[in-house]
């Protein structure tokens, strides 16, 4: 396998050779690194990101990828037809090269950093794609990806349909008017769980679905102790599925904290697939919908969700 050194020493040359549909004139995205990236050519793309991937099949742009990561996991043909380049925290700057991409969509947070050092001085376009945890964050994100492929018109009308869908969603939220406690476990490993605080995709979506973060003297995602956990006082625990790896929820009710609080009092379990939940893609409004009616039942006698994605077509 080629070295990163002697990779960088490629790349700088210019002695990997890419080809194809050349745009004189370039379109210029401005990125999470606060730079102005020179686009000149989308038709070789590698997507690092579940969301990313998924508005561009949403946009009608699969034919332009030639690689995705490991969290692009819908569609389901997103990673039963495109090759692998690995997870996205965990990315091979030689697996991405390799695949002779014009330009490389990434989100927020890939890497390792000495990769995205790599691919940065790579003589391809390296769009780092905001990841802010907010309906207006997942509006704009939809737009700057579009922006990059040179499709404004498709991206508008894909954020006008998630537009729709969350203000559709505001409507059903206002029915709430005592929001429950609860809590998002990542992990539950030695008796310790990991938890969602602040500026997290798990504490958004709670928001979203008219809920109340069960934490809230922290950001990110932490370890806490059993008297944080008895102190939280949850009504819920939230966590996402992840196959074998996937939080159960008699680890939960059995566990000497949880045991004292209202969760296992009321069994009061939720799991749901972890890019659907967390990914903050175009299907997030109807993630927070699902959340919202699994944590108030009543909510469902308000009729279903008509999401306006199922009528948009944003493809051509």
């Amino acid at each position: 396998m080629t070295s990163c050194s002697t990779l960088a020493s490629l790349l700088l040359s210019g002695g990997l050779a890419f080809g194809s549909i050349a745009h004189a004139a370039g379109i210029i995205v401005h990125d999470a690194r606060n730079r102005d990236v020179a686009v000149t050519d989308f038709a070789r793309t590698v997507s690092i990101g579940g969301a990313i991937t998924e508005i561009l099949y949403a946009l009608g742009l699969e034919s332009r990828l030639v690689g995705v990561d490991t969290t692009s996991l819908y569609p389901a043909a997103a990673l039963q037809d495109k090759p692998n380049v690995g997870y996205m925290r965990q990315i091979s700057a030689e697996g991405v090269l390799g695949l002779n991409p014009t330009l490389i969509l990434a989100i927020q947070g890939s890497g390792p950093r000495e990769t995205m050092d790599i691919l940065e001085r790579a003589k391809v376009p390296l769009v780092l794609v905001p990841e802010t945890f907010s309906e207006e964050g997942l509006i704009e994100k939809i737009k700057l990806v579009g922006h990059a492929m040179g499709v404004d018109a498709r991206a508008g009308c894909l954020s006008a349909a998630v537009g729709a869908d969350l203000a559709q969603l505001r409507v059903l939220r206002a029915k709430v008017t005592k929001p429950v406690r609860v809590l998002f476990v990542m992990s539950l490993q030695n008796g310790r769980a990991m938890v969602a605080g602040h500026k997290t995709a798990a504490d958004e979506i709670i928001q979203l679905a008219r809920a109340a973060n069960a934490v809230h003297d922290y950001d990110g995602y932490k370890v806490i102790s059993d008297e944080a956990i008895v102190a939280a006082r949850p009504d819920v625990v939230l966590s996402i599925e992840r196959g074998k790896d996937s939080l159960q929820a008699d680890a939960v009710y059995t566990h000497p904290a949880f045991a004292l609080t209202p969760v296992a009092a009321n069994k009061s379990f939720i799991t749901m697939d972890g890019l659907y939940l967390l990914g903050f893609g175009p299907r997030t409004a109807a993630a927070a919908r699902d959340l919202s009616v699994k944590l108030y039942p009543a909510l469902a006698a308000d009729g279903a969700f008509t999401s306006a994605l199922s009528t948009a077509n944003c493809r051509q």
